[in-house]
């Protein structure tokens, strides 16, 4: 923990209305203020005790109290670097562990995930949910009510061609969770990069780049994703990386120790690569009203919110609204669904009635984690709402695909 970094703090108060625990709580060592002031104890001499790791990992890691600050206080690199602190000196119970130790043998592997698909396909099944459910555990049962529908694999090349006239060369990242269960994203993705004149390459084995493993507090291991990582697109001799999912983007950009290791690749969100290229495709009529949710490592942590909208807004018949307290985390936070589900659980539920507001056909969604966190949320308060990448929403204009394309 950088103590000029937490000197930053003035103790303004700025942050508690931004952050998502301190809303639910009100607990002063459950904001941003108050986990610095934990931090400042932790550097003087205090050793990490059980209940300063729980306001630590009871963080979002949202970065919501960043823009925020007067300030400017790095949040954010406090918060992974304290979580790194925890993980080195702090000795969680035996069940965390376990738990801990199953996420990330299991997460950052696509493969692992991939060989998952079938056996959740069979529990899927209404009357083997229901006999099956009560006999896991606790974080297992709220780990199998993210899990989205398992569709038919995609399989995508390694390379995807411009049509017309090529005006880019860009890799794709695949991703973890969008691999194994949101291959269609991909899919998506590649498709719409090619129709505005890219040439797509996307390797093969790319592996994970790191980011859960960064927001646990868990460098090294991200370090070991991220290199390799960066030497697959390396190779592949691209001239950008486009990436589809917030958390995955957040953690390779300019500033963050994985961006500094994948050097000097350049990492680009989906919906800032397409802006920065400028529209050339013809886009279709699609008559749908929209919510865009702003999932946190897009806004907050690379300050990307016009940019989908735009994007979104250029499509003849879409009308775009927003979400009430669209700016509040939904509760995903890559793994924090998984470690807090009772948090998590009040967070989805208050974004699921705040996107329910809005009357809309479909919600709009940045990142996998979001996507699988607000349907479960909506899922649970009986509302029948379709969630879409910008990606697909894109592609089906396009493609000039009708509307029911988004609402399989």
């Amino acid at each position: 923990m950088d103590p000029e970094l937490i000197d930053d703090c003035v103790h303004c108060g700025f942050c508690l209305p931004a952050c998502p625990t301190y809303l639910l709580w009100g607990e002063e060592m459950d904001s941003p203020r108050g986990r610095i002031n934990l931090m400042e104890q932790h550097v003087g001499g205090v050793p990490i005790t059980p209940e300063m790791a729980g306001h630590f990992d009871a963080c979002l890691g949202c970065m919501a109290c960043v823009p925020v600050c007067p300030s400017g206080v790095r949040y954010d690199l406090l918060i992974e670097q304290t979580r790194a602190e925890v993980e080195r000196s702090y000795r969680r119970p035996p069940w965390e562990r376990a738990l801990r130790t199953l996420v990330f043998h299991l997460f950052p592997y696509p493969r692992r995930l991939r060989l998952l698909r079938g056996p959740l396909r069979l529990y899927q099944h209404p009357g083997l949910r229901r006999r099956i459910r009560p006999l896991l555990p606790a974080p297992v049962a709220a780990m199998s009510e993210l899990v989205p529908p398992i569709r038919p694999r995609i399989r995508l090349p390694r390379v995807v061609r411009a049509r017309g006239e090529r005006r880019a060369v860009v890799g794709m990242l695949t991703g973890c969770v969008q691999d194994a269960f949101f291959a269609e994203v991909n899919s998506a993705t590649a498709r719409v990069l090619a129709m505005e004149g890219c040439d797509v390459i996307i390797p093969g084995a790319q592996g994970c780049c790191g980011a859960l493993s960064e927001h646990s507090g868990r460098a090294e291991e991200a370090a070991r994703f991220s290199d390799r990582l960066g030497e697959v697109f390396t190779r592949a001799g691209v001239d950008a990386v486009v990436v589809n999912a917030a958390g995955c983007g957040s953690s390779l950009k300019e500033g963050s120790p994985l961006r500094e290791r994948a050097a000097p690749l350049a990492f680009h969100d989906l919906t800032e690569f397409l802006m920065e290229l400028g529209p050339r495709a013809e886009r279709h009529p699609l008559p749908l009203s929209v919510a865009y949710h702003d999932a946190c490592h897009l806004a907050h942590a690379q300050g990307i919110t016009a940019q989908p909208r735009t994007l979104l807004r250029q499509i003849p018949g879409l009308t775009l609204r927003e979400i009430p307290s669209g700016q509040t985390c939904c509760g995903s936070a890559g793994t924090y669904n998984l470690f807090q589900p009772d948090a998590a659980r009040e967070l989805g539920d208050l974004k699921a009635a705040n996107v329910r507001s809005t009357g809309v056909d479909l919600l709009v969604s940045g990142n996998p984690g979001c996507s699988l966190q607000i349907a479960s949320a909506l899922s649970r308060a009986g509302v029948r709402l379709p969630v879409a990448h910008t990606a697909q929403v894109l592609d089906a204009s396009l493609r000039g695909l009708s509307r029911k394309a988004l609402r399989a």
